[in-house]
C-alpha cells in the first residue's frame, strides 16, 4: 500500500504546481518521499540519542527553514492525507530503535505533504512549461531532494 492514494496525489500535484500525473508516475512519486520520510525519522532517531532522549520528538527531525515555510503552503491547499496509510508505510520498514511522540506522530501527514508539494515546486521550477512531468522529470525532482535534505 501507498503512502498516499492516487486520488490525494493527483489532486495535490494539479494544487501545488498545475502538474497532470498519471497512475504510472505516481509510484515514482511515492517511492521517493516514502524513502525521505524514513531518512528524515532516522536521523531524528540519532538526534534523539544524541540528545539524551529515548523518543523521537518533532525538533529531532531535521525540518529546514524552508521545509517549514512549505508546511504552510501545503496547508492551504487543504488537501487531508491519512495519517493510517503513513503508518501502515512504516509498519513496512526496519523498525526504529525508539518510538515517534504522539506530536510527531501526528504531525506525518503534513511531513508527507510537504515532501509532495515540495517534489511538484521542484518539477515546476525546473521545467515551467511542464504539464505532464515525465519520469525523468520526477527522477530529477528526487535528485535534488536528496541533495538539499
Amino acid at each position: 500500500m501507498a503512502i498516499v492514494g492516487f486520488g490525494k496525489l493527483e489532486a495535490l500535484f494539479r494544487k501545488a504546481a498545475g502538474l497532470d500525473i498519471d497512475k504510472n508516475k505516481a509510484k515514482a512519486i511515492t517511492d521517493i518521499v516514502e524513502k525521505k520520510l524514513y531518512d528524515l525519522l532516522l536521523i531524528g532517531e540519532r538526534n534523539a540519542k544524541y540528545n539524551g532522549r529515548d523518543v523521537i520528538w518533532e525538533c529531532d527531525v531535521p525540518l529546514t527553514k524552508g521545509f517549514l515555510e512549505t508546511i504552510q503552503k501545503f496547508k492551504e491547499l487543504e488537501e487531508e492525507l491519512e495519517l493510517q496509510d503513513i503508518l501502515d508505510f512504516l509498519a513496512t520498514q526496519p523498525p526504529l530503535k525508539y518510538p515517534l511522540e504522539a506530536e510527531l506522530e501526528n504531525k506525518l501527514p503534513e511531513i508527507v505533504g510537504t515532501l509532495l508539494f515540495i517534489i511538484a515546486r521542484i518539477i515546476k521550477t525546473v521545467d515551467e512549461g511542464c504539464r505532464q512531468p515525465s519520469l525523468e522529470d520526477i527522477e530529477r525532482a528526487g535528485k535534488i531532494l536528496d541533495l538539499t535534505m
